[in-house]
């Protein structure tokens, strides 16, 4: 192998990138590319689905991202060990931070701060400093860890762009690495592209001019055609399985620790949860404690630490009573009511021994999923709940869950025609067709029906690239409920940002 592909956006960076990790990583591996970067814009929230591609298919992922600075310069950085992915998720969330919902700002100075055990390509193409001065600071701060891209754009300059770009590089002494900047895994994803660019924009295909990537070469290619359009910088095409080789770390590194909830009376979570779970019944059977549910509290409990779930079954059990001791109403549901833990604990309200519910239908040694609690408060005071987890937990070690809103049919079809210039009653005829969950589009039958005519070009395009738009993330948003909470930095797990509402991250 002479090639990998270090440069590919997903479409994680919302509206650029044209295919999904699935796609990419399975038209990698029928290339013979035998690792792909992932390098989401400021971003890491595809790599995930990028994980699991790569699982699938055998190629390696290079986790990385693309870094996109204020001042204008753009840099690939690729973490080579666990160290150097908690540094990029934490400059990351800086960036994030600073910038509000949907946005990140970071400059040379985070850069420096948090770069060590991070590999770093340049992207010279999108300068608007000068070359040489973006590659002198780009080899003080990376060191031999500095790399700058030679990508092609082609335009009529192209061999003399090239090659003023790697005497640039030579000067600084920061050696040269080939890179396709991909957005899409085949070439006919070109035109969901081009209309990808267009929704991003608010503009139509019309009047997107120059704002539309400027070529349709932006699809992964055979490390033999690398080769080929690369002629003179045959060293710069074999230097990226230098980088591959560099790059030691993978998502199975990460690690994920659940809270102790250790508190200071001395006591490990799992006697804490039995002391509550005993106080707890002599409060639910005040007369007298029935043998039969002595007995079932005895086998949960047994089978809790067999699990090593106490400090789960505690935190809901201290969230509830904060809301109880604050008046705001709520009440456990689901499988938890078959739990006389949770009974005795106050989180549900059902006697699942008088009523003959099985445990096991909540918590099962043979199927060691995790215990689901699900609890709804008040929806007026919920925000209180909320803040006070953040207090309890500190900002660090605790967000809500984001989640991805993703094109459905109606949306897509309204997008797609909005963008190739179709009038807004024919778009909103046609989104009128289609079931709320549909996953199909429009139906030629349907289009038929409003007397559309279907040989027509826009429409025929408007009903086929809102297919293939239907089911692509749009934007990230935030879970109504659902918290992540952690022993130690969840910033260095994941990149954190600010959520839309005030005091709230994700």
């Amino acid at each position: 192998m002479s090639y990998v592909e270090l440069q590919a956006t997903t479409h994680f960076s919302f509206l650029r990138g044209a295919s999904s990790a699935e796609e990419l990583f399975s038209a990698a591996a029928l290339l013979g590319i035998q690792a792909l970067g992932v390098v989401d814009r400021n971003s890491l929230a595809g790599m995930v689905r990028a994980h699991v591609a790569a699982k699938v298919t055998g190629v390696r992922l290079i986790v990385g991202c693309r870094l996109d600075l204020q001042c204008g310069s753009s840099l690939l950085v690729y973490p080579t060990d666990r160290l150097a992915y908690g540094r990029l998720c934490r400059m990351l969330t800086v960036g994030k931070e600073r910038a509000g919902k949907g946005k990140c700002h970071l400059d040379w100075r985070d850069v420096e701060e948090w770069n060590d055990g991070l590999l770093a390509v340049l992207l010279p193409d999108e300068l608007t400093a000068p070359l040489d001065e973006e590659l002198h600071k780009l080899r003080r701060i990376f060191a031999d860890r500095a790399y700058c891209a030679l990508s092609r754009r082609f335009l009529p300059d192209e061999a003399q762009r090239l090659q003023t770009n790697a005497n640039a590089a030579a000067r600084a002494k920061v050696p040269t690495v080939v890179t396709n900047d991909v957005l899409y895994h085949c070439p006919t994803r070109r035109m969901l592209q081009d209309v990808m660019s267009c929704i991003r924009l608010h503009t139509t295909i019309d009047n997107a001019g120059f704002q539309k990537e400027r070529h349709a070469d932006r699809f992964l290619k055979k490390p033999q055609e690398m080769l080929r359009l690369f002629p003179k910088y045959e060293a710069a095409v074999r230097r990226t399985m230098e980088l591959e080789a560099r790059c030691k770390f993978s998502l199975d590194q990460l690690t994920y620790t659940y809270p102790t909830e250790v508190i200071e009376d001395g006591l490990n979570a799992q006697e804490r949860l039995e002391k509550l779970t005993w106080e707890g019944a002599a409060r639910r059977y005040p007369d007298e404690l029935p043998d039969n549910v002595a007995t079932q509290l005895r086998h949960e409990l047994n089978l809790i630490e067999r699990m090593d779930y106490a400090p789960y079954f505690l935190t809901v059990e201290s969230i509830v009573r904060f809301a109880r001791s604050k008046g705001i109403l709520c009440q456990g549901r689901g499988s938890a009511a078959n739990s006389a833990v949770c009974y005795v604990l106050g989180v549900t309200s059902i006697d699942p021994v008088r009523q003959g519910l099985l445990f096991e239908r909540f918590v099962s040694e043979e199927r060691r999923e995790p215990p689901d609690i699900d609890v709804d408060f008040e929806h007026e005071r919920r925000e209180e709940v909320i803040q006070w987890i953040y207090e309890t937990y500190g900002r660090t070690r605790s967000a809500l869950t984001a989640v991805v809103t993703r094109y459905r049919a109606k949306g897509a079809v309204r997008e797609v025609g909005k963008a190739l210039g179709l009038p807004e009653d024919v778009t909103g005829s046609l989104a009128g067709m289609i079931w709320g969950w549909s996953k199909e589009g429009v139906a030629d039958r349907d289009a038929k029906a409003l007397n559309l005519n279907l040989d027509d070009r826009r429409l025929r395009l408007t009903l086929e690239l809102a297919k293939q738009l239907i089911g692509t993330p749009r934007h990230l948003s935030q879970h109504p409920g659902g918290f992540v909470l952690v022993w130690d930095r969840l910033d260095e797990l994941v990149p954190v940002e600010p959520a839309a509402m005030d005091n709230r991250q994700v």
